[in-house]
């Protein structure tokens, strides 16, 4: 088995690649900003019933945006992970607050894994990388397109991704000395372990809550974390993965009227607060003169996107879960974690 560097490990997708891998029987060195983290993402483990591995698993301090601690952490490994990357749920005020740690933090990652003699590195990317600054087409997305981060409407978050892989490819390009390889997930969807929730969940989090009156006409693509991380590990070892990008998705994009009946069939009462009316277009483009975050989505408004996982499931023998299962299990963590508002006198 190998020593794998994830960066990130006590992110969403990073305690899923770490789980897996420890199941795998490899040997994890996760970083984390703060090594006052280790005993929260340690407990985490093991309430997602990792009761083996453990002491396979070790830490090393590093932040993107410093060069400190990288070098340690990614010597003597054979594989890296670099599956961190900043997701803020709010519109930063400056858009290289995202950009800058995403883009120099990967040159770091890469060039210290290079320099501990790491073989391969799978970088964590997006479908924000793919799929924006478009025409509207009805065509599927697939691996060979690219965000144009100049494009109408393109938010600072596809920005930071499109340009943080662009990067990496150009890195490997240029100077060698290490293999890459690259997953694009649409919006990741499934269990959380613990209380730190991605955007995607957040979002899933805030329908049950009731926090929405109604829901804009968007769509999104999902896929489980738990299929995200497996991507991952099958793009590490896969000699077919060298020098490939990857789409996530377990099929055709949702609505989010699509997701929230989804949460209403599989999830019973706990859904009574989720909303399915949806509103029109004209007030969702009303609303983002005066909120920020509702301005950030409302450039999708009529312009439907989909994606196709066919690469990974062609070349890597990648079978993710349903769409369905992604958005169910997300919301039963929720659920068996507590992180729901409790109603009024329950």
């Amino acid at each position: 088995m190998s020593r794998v560097l994830v960066t990130g490990g006590s992110g969403f997708i990073g305690g899923h690649c770490i789980l897996q891998l420890l199941a795998a029987g490899h040997e994890v060195r996760a970083t984390v900003r703060n090594l006052k983290r280790e005993s929260e993402v340690r407990e985490q483990l093991k309430k997602a019933w990792v009761t083996k591995g453990l002491e396979r698993l070790s830490f090393a301090a590093a932040d993107l945006e410093r060069e400190a601690g990288w070098g340690e952490a990614a010597s003597g490994c054979e594989f890296a992970l670099h599956v961190a990357s900043p997701f803020p749920l709010g519109v930063p005020k400056d858009e290289n607050e995202l950009i800058v740690p995403a883009r120099e933090g990967t040159l770091r990652v890469l060039r210290a894994a290079r320099a501990g003699g790491v073989k391969r590195v799978v970088l964590t990317s997006s479908f924000a990388a793919i799929g924006y600054g478009h025409p509207p087409q009805a065509a599927p997305f697939d691996e060979t397109a690219w965000t144009d981060p100049n494009g109408p409407g393109v938010s600072a978050y596809a920005k930071s991704k499109t340009l943080a892989e662009r990067a990496a490819w150009d890195f490997v390009e240029r100077e060698g000395g290490i293999e890459l390889a690259v997953v694009n997930p649409v919006g990741v969807f499934g269990p959380p372990l613990g209380p730190d929730l991605s955007t995607s969940v957040a979002a899933i989090q805030r329908m049950l809550d009731g926090a929405y009156p109604a829901l804009p006409k968007l769509s999104f693509g999902v896929v489980d974390v738990r299929d995200v991380a497996d991507l991952h590990l099958r793009a590490m070892t896969d000699p077919r993965a060298k020098g490939e990008r990857f789409l996530a998705t377990a099929g055709d994009f949702m609505t989010l009227h699509e997701m929230a009946e989804t949460m209403k069939a599989r999830l019973g009462p706990a859904a009574s607060r989720v909303p399915t009316r949806e509103l029109p277009d004209w007030l969702v483009r009303l609303l983002a003169l005066v909120d920020p975050t509702v301005r950030q989505v409302a450039p999708e408004l009529g312009k439907p996107k989909n994606a196709t996982g066919a690469k990974a499931r062609r070349l890597l023998g990648w079978s993710p879960r349903s769409r369905e299962d992604a958005i169910a299990a997300g919301g039963e963590s929720l659920i068996q974690l507590g992180l729901l508002k409790k109603r009024s006198g329950a």
